[in-house]
């Protein structure tokens, strides 16, 4: 019974270390909208009156919004799922969010197959079904 535990905690610190590399990441999106800023008041700096009919910028600040916005949530569930596994409890969100992580780049697949794998195991279900 000791190794079910040990697969479980090393899931968790697996969950932990992506739930901060996701929340890390949404700087990136930060940066990202902050040259949109830059690019829509680029008109006010240079004084420029041959300007576009529309601006840049918006688009910039619209997707970085909406992907910091996407990095902040999946950061935080994935931190939460971390939370779950360690009470071991909530089969089903540990279960979706594993499948979630799947579409978030290699480390997220890699996580997200091996915990659905481990999640599968009928001795790893009666824990979750003890609590």
């Amino acid at each position: 019974m000791d190794n079910l535990t040990n697969n479980l905690s090393t899931f968790r610190t697996l969950f932990l270390v992506k739930g901060i590399l996701t929340l890390l990441f949404s700087f990136f999106f930060i940066a990202y909208a902050s040259i949109g800023g830059f690019l829509w008041n680029i008109d006010e700096i240079t004084n420029d009156t041959n300007s576009l009919p529309f601006n840049p910028g918006i688009i910039f600040i619209i997707i970085g919004s909406v992907g910091f916005i996407i990095s902040v949530v999946m950061g935080i569930l994935t931190l939460l799922a971390s939370k779950y596994l360690k009470d071991i409890k909530n089969y089903n969100f540990i279960f979706v969010i594993a499948i979630l992580n799947c579409i978030t780049g290699i480390l997220g697949i890699i996580l997200g197959v091996f915990t659905i794998i481990e999640l599968h195991k009928p001795h790893v279900k009666e824990l979750f079904n003890k609590n």
